[in-house]
């Protein structure tokens, strides 16, 4: 079986969670210099790969991984139904807004937009956001360095994750519109649930009970 966890920040919250329960990568897993992307646990039968936050959802969607962590951001970007989402992490806390120059903000008006142009890594989720408000959005795709795209004249505005806003404030922009709260959540191929679900049932147990003993 493989889970599937994301790089970076996410990766330092759940780990604690993952040997909570029970679960212990080997010591490449946590040296800097290893270039492994795949690791062996204390489960014979258990292997961890580290991936892109935003490839964790397609490895689990598509059963190459049976199970992983993924950001409802990601999951709500993606939409595949082939995954099935149990357990909130209550990790990863952000908020997915729209931001935009601090000059704009101080005549602007989002109640008065009907249609306007964004860059974000969150295509899909910022037309349906706008189309619920009636706006029509049209979305420039970027990967990263989404902070430049406004200075730089290519947009406006751009929707992107915010934690602290630091990063936002440092390059001149400001929030003004939050479109949903972000938590990172346990997932599982629904396939794999039916086929391996006593297996896939006891590692959520462990995980679930792992989240529990930490929030006491």
């Amino acid at each position: 079986m493989i889970l599937a966890l994301p790089k970076g920040r996410i990766l330092k919250e759940v780990m604690p969670i993952i040997h909570g329960a029970g679960i212990i990568p080997e010591p490449d897993f946590d040296d800097p210099k290893s270039r492994k992307l795949t690791f062996a646990t204390n489960h014979p039968h258990l292997k961890i790969i580290r991936v892109r936050s935003f490839d964790v959802a397609t490895f689990v969607a598509f059963g190459a991984a049976q199970i992983g962590v993924a950001g409802n951001d990601v999951l709500l970007e993606f939409d595949y139904p082939e995954i099935y989402a149990p357990l909130d992490l209550n990790i990863g806390h952000c908020r997915l807004s729209v931001a935009e120059l601090s000059a704009l903000s101080k005549t602007d008006d989002p109640s008065r937009w009907s249609h306007i142009r964004v860059a974000t890594k969150y295509p899909n989720l910022t037309r349906k956001h706008f189309a619920r408000r009636g706006v029509q959005a049209e979305c420039i795709k970027l990967n990263g360095a989404m902070e430049l795209a406004p200075s730089l004249g290519l947009c406006r505005r751009i929707v992107d994750l915010v934690s602290t806003g630091a990063t936002l404030k440092a390059n001149g922009l400001v929030e003004v519109e939050k479109i949903m709260d972000i938590t990172s959540r346990f997932i599982v191929n629904r396939t794999a649930f039916k086929t391996r679900n006593d297996e896939i049932s006891e590692i959520l147990k462990k995980v679930s009970e792992s989240l529990n003993g930490q929030k006491a």
